[in-house]
């Protein structure tokens, strides 16, 4: 399938990003809204891409727009390498994120643990190749570091980089606050 048709299919038949259960209910964070605090505070991605031959994971700055409870996670990236070359066979990706970490020092070794926020899920990526959708992206990925700046992006600046954006099929949240 070209990748337009592709591109037409996953944009007509998008659905809302499913919130997933997790297996420690006391530390899952459920409530959509909240997931989306979270990820407002992290400031690093994971993006893990299928290889034929073993995962391949890359840190990313990224952004990310909600309509509803569809959620849309932006990255930018030059215009090859190895990241590109595997989402162009496969553009089927998950993704994690966590911040507010704080080591909890036990008594002994076995009751340290580790306080955090974190969010990860799944979807599928595409490179935008309309220049609005590069601008949109380049706009929720500034406003990810800097909330309160104003940025414009020239079509000339958008024509020298790759912007990609990931449908969020599936999230889920989870959380460790001791108190």
């Amino acid at each position: 399938m070209k990748a337009e048709a592709l591109e037409f299919v996953l944009l007509t038949h998008r659905k809302d990003t499913e919130v997933i259960t997790v297996r420690r209910t006391d530390r899952e964070v459920s409530e959509y809204g909240e997931i989306l605090n979270i990820l407002s505070k992290c400031q690093v991605m994971r993006l893990g891409i299928y290889s034929p031959d073993y995962p391949y994971v890359v840190p990313m700055n990224f952004g990310f727009d909600s309509n509803g409870h569809t959620l849309t996670l932006w990255f930018h990236c030059a215009k090859e390498g190895t990241k590109l070359d595997l989402i162009s066979q496969n553009p089927m990706v998950g993704f994690e994120a966590d911040c507010s970490h704080k080591l909890i020092i036990g008594e002994k070794a076995c009751n340290f643990t580790m306080e955090y926020e974190s969010v990860m899920g799944s979807g599928t990526i595409m490179i935008c190749s309309e220049m609005e959708d590069k601008r949109k992206g380049l706009k929720a990925i500034m406003r990810q570091y800097v909330p309160d700046g104003q940025y414009e992006f020239s079509d000339d600046e958008l024509s020298t980089l790759f912007v990609l954006r990931l449908d969020v099929a599936s999230i889920t949240g989870k959380r460790l606050k001791t108190v």
